[in-house]
């Protein structure tokens, strides 16, 4: 049996679980603020694996993966700990804000410091109280606003070998490869030796039934890949592939923009994206690839500057099977998840 685990002064016995509010900074009006957390505490020693999700405030579908997945069956008999945080960032989800209401970016203030900026104080706590109580992290995202990404993981995978199997482990088919952003949580864990996927789906401030579903069943992979609860012997008809470069298209005019290639498209050097017109629909201008590649981000606000991002690209050779293995995930996402 594995000891207990005690945060913000609450010790949590094996083979329970527990709500915790976890004290942080307070409102203007001195009520009190806290982040909830809640931990599954198993009988038996394994890994303790954090899930939080809104970092950024107004990335709200991992609040949702969260809620399924604390209802899910099978984490009631787990080995080792979960600990799941639906909303890091209370304050920007109150304000449906990306940031914090000094307008920082919690997830470039890490680890942060008990005597800095509230954004410095927040990460701080977080670093303190829960991370270093943990083996592995899981940090939910979408897109910004306007915004709309493809189901993905985010991972850094040149110096640990356990990271890219836990990124297929997560079972999803476009994995990226990207390098650590200052401040982030992703750079704070690797300094103390947590490997962390970035999970990254949807649209901010919108809930996304595939890309919610695509995030339990991810999170409940790596679980089982961790063997923190049974294996699920289901064959994949699809392949995982991993992406080490990724290019932004950006409008080459300022207007009214129209998109004519969906998410997870296949996408040739040069072929057409868009359309950038004027009110009028006198002057148009066309969207082109530069890359080979798939389309993993892609903008939903149909008006546009010079300079915007338009598309995301993960660049891929192979970009027609590529695509072919996200059409045959979505299928699967219909069926139940175990």
């Amino acid at each position: 049996m594995q000891p207990p685990i005690t945060i913000a002064g609450t010790t949590i016995q094996p083979g329970t679980r527990k709500s915790i509010e976890l004290p942080i900074p307070s409102f203007y009006t001195h009520k009190a603020a806290s982040m909830p957390v809640h931990v599954i505490h198993g009988k038996r020693a394994g890994p303790c694996l954090l899930v939080c999700a809104a970092i950024h405030g107004d990335e709200i579908n991992g609040v949702e993966i969260i809620r399924r997945l604390l209802k899910h069956k099978t984490i009631n008999n787990l080995k080792g700990t979960l600990i799941a945080i639906p909303v890091v960032n209370v304050f920007g989800f109150v304000s449906q804000s990306r940031y914090l209401p000094d307008r920082r970016d919690l997830n470039r203030s890490f680890p942060g410091s008990k005597k800095g900026s509230m954004a410095s104080r927040l990460a701080n706590i977080l670093i303190e109280e829960i991370v270093d109580k943990c083996t592995h992290i899981i940090d939910l995202h979408t897109g910004a606003t306007g915004k709309d990404n493809l189901p993905q993981i985010r991972a850094f995978l040149e110096e640990d070998e356990d990271i890219e199997k836990l990124a297929r482990a997560f079972g999803v088919p476009v994995i990226i490869h990207t390098d650590m952003r200052d401040g982030s949580l992703r750079e704070a864990s690797k300094k103390r030796n947590i490997p962390v996927l970035l999970y990254e789906a949807g649209e901010a401030l919108r809930f996304d039934e595939v890309a919610i579903r695509a995030g339990v069943r991810g999170v409940l992979g790596v679980m089982s890949c961790l063997e923190m609860r049974r294996p699920v012997n289901k064959k994949k008809n699809y392949n995982t592939v991993i992406s080490r470069e990724t290019t932004w298209i950006r409008a080459n005019d300022s207007g009214i923009f129209r998109s004519i290639v969906p998410l997870g498209a296949s996408i040739k050097k040069g072929e057409l994206l868009g359309y950038i017109s004027d009110p009028l629909g006198e002057i148009e201008t066309k969207v082109t690839s530069s890359v080979f590649g798939i389309v993993i981000g892609k903008t939903n606000m149909p008006l546009v500057h010079e300079g915007d991002a338009t598309f995301h690209i993960a660049r891929y050779q192979e970009a027609e099977e590529v695509s072919g293995y996200i059409e045959t995930y979505n299928e699967e996402l219909d069926s139940p998840i175990e």
